[in-house]
């Protein structure tokens, strides 16, 4: 049985060959000017790297207390088979109630929720009813047994399947994607996201900003001359 070709490889090939014959990529030519630039060094490293998402993941509460909403760092690690992970400090609420529930949704917001996210994101350490705190509209995932945010127009339901404890005080859960539901229009016939669909935002690790994707300045594989990878 062949193995089908990876976009890892397939880029790797092409870098291999771009060496070979010696050929600057014009994108790296244009950029040029821009290491004339003097580069300072901070006072305090920090990670940032702008945009990271902004999330809202969902969980069941404990027996007796309200279902969950918390923001997390969250991150993708894997288009195919699709996988994500998110990351808990101890002081989350969310991080006891995965590692008891082993489910949960990642709720996609938009730039009209902004202020309901901040109140969750500000309550994360709280047990309370965070949908009735925000505002947010209560929902229930299709496949996972999780609670969901109406208004988010993408909705990733996961199962955790590693934990991987982070000193000094933090959680990281990766979790494979089971079912991916969206509002009509969010994706085209063929499931690929119209990002322009919603006014999707992100948050800019470094200032503590949130901002919208705004242009799009290109594709992943366009190097190689690929437009069909969509993770």
């Amino acid at each position: 049985m062949k193995t089908p070709a990876t976009r890892r490889r397939f880029l790797t090939e092409t870098t291999t060959f771009l060496s070979l014959i010696g050929t600057r990529p014009a994108a790296v030519a244009e950029a040029a000017p821009a290491q004339g630039r003097s580069r300072i060094a901070l006072p305090k490293p920090g990670p940032m790297l702008p945009p990271v998402p902004a999330i809202l993941l969902t969980v069941n509460g404990k027996p007796g207390e309200p279902d969950e909403i918390s923001v997390l760092w969250t991150f993708v690690v894997s288009g195919d088979p699709p996988q994500v992970g998110v990351s808990a400090g101890d002081e989350h609420r969310a991080g006891p109630l995965l590692s008891l529930h082993r489910e949960f949704v990642l709720n996609v917001p938009v730039a009209a929720l902004v202020h309901p996210f901040d109140v969750v994101d500000m309550s994360s350490s709280k047990v309370a009813d965070k949908f009735a705190l925000s505002g947010l509209t209560r929902g229930a995932a299709t496949v996972v047994k999780a609670p969901t945010v109406n208004e988010a127009p993408i909705q990733l339901e996961c199962r955790v399947t590693h934990t991987l404890r982070v000193p000094p005080a933090r959680t990281v859960y990766l979790a494979d994607v089971v079912a991916t539901t969206v509002h009509e229009g969010i994706c085209d016939g063929e499931g690929r996201l119209i990002a322009a669909s919603a006014a999707f935002f992100g948050m800019t690790a470094g200032s503590g900003e949130f901002h919208t994707l705004g242009q799009k300045v290109g594709h992943i594989g366009q190097s190689a001359g690929r437009s069909d990878i969509k993770y």
